[in-house]
């Protein structure tokens, strides 16, 4: 089974998520893109030396591509809107229905490799972190790729107590290169743009 600091990492990441996307918040790059990355990494360290045999490594490989399998259909099932002149995005009934599935898969394959190679079971189940952690960003990425593609202005990352946002000349640069045109965000009227923080993340 996994540790107690493994499962309180897995149901702070998931909750954080599920409340604040079911509200709906502003699209913000360093969210979508920092947090599931350190999740992975950690995940990724609890394995070092546990994953042994060939069975287990299979099925490690196998719960990760389903997860980011899963991870990018809830990136389309997200709800994603023009607010304030920034990506709005909002979980929808699919999105959370595509986590209970991705949950529901991953006990099941440590369940099974239990039962049936409980040799083989130990480095699996210690993987969950890993796992959702790499479902994460593969959501974030296609929610980031959608907005986007679509035109809407993505933050680096939210201001706080009212300071304007900071935004990113990567992620400009890419949706420039996707849409081959200003974005909309950048042609608005000066009366409808929110305050932003120009060219402060590379």
């Amino acid at each position: 089974m996994s540790g107690p600091v493994e499962i309180v990492l897995i149901v702070a990441a998931i909750g954080y998520l599920m409340v604040r996307r079911l509200i709906g918040e502003p699209a913000q790059a360093k969210q979508m893109l920092i947090l599931p990355a350190v999740l992975s990494v950690v995940g990724l360290s609890t394995l070092s030396g546990e994953v042994k045999t060939p069975a287990s490594m299979v099925f490690l490989v196998g719960t990760a591509a389903v997860s980011v399998a899963l991870g990018v259909l809830r990136g389309m099932s997200v709800r994603i809107s023009r607010r304030d002149g920034t990506a709005f995005v909002r979980y929808t009934a699919l999105t959370v229905a595509l986590w209970v599935a991705n949950i529901v898969v991953k006990i099941g394959v440590n369940l099974a490799l239990d039962a049936f190679a409980p040799q083989d079971a130990g480095g699996v189940a210690n993987s969950m972190l890993l796992t959702i952690g790499v479902g994460i960003l593969a959501e974030g990425l296609v929610v980031l790729y959608r907005a986007l593609r679509a035109g809407h202005q993505v933050m680096w990352t939210q201001g706080s107590d009212g300071a304007p946002g900071q935004t990113s000349p990567l992620l400009d640069n890419i949706q420039r290169n996707l849409n081959g045109r200003p974005a909309e965000w950048n042609t608005q009227s000066a009366h409808d743009a929110a305050p932003t923080r120009r060219n402060l993340v590379p």
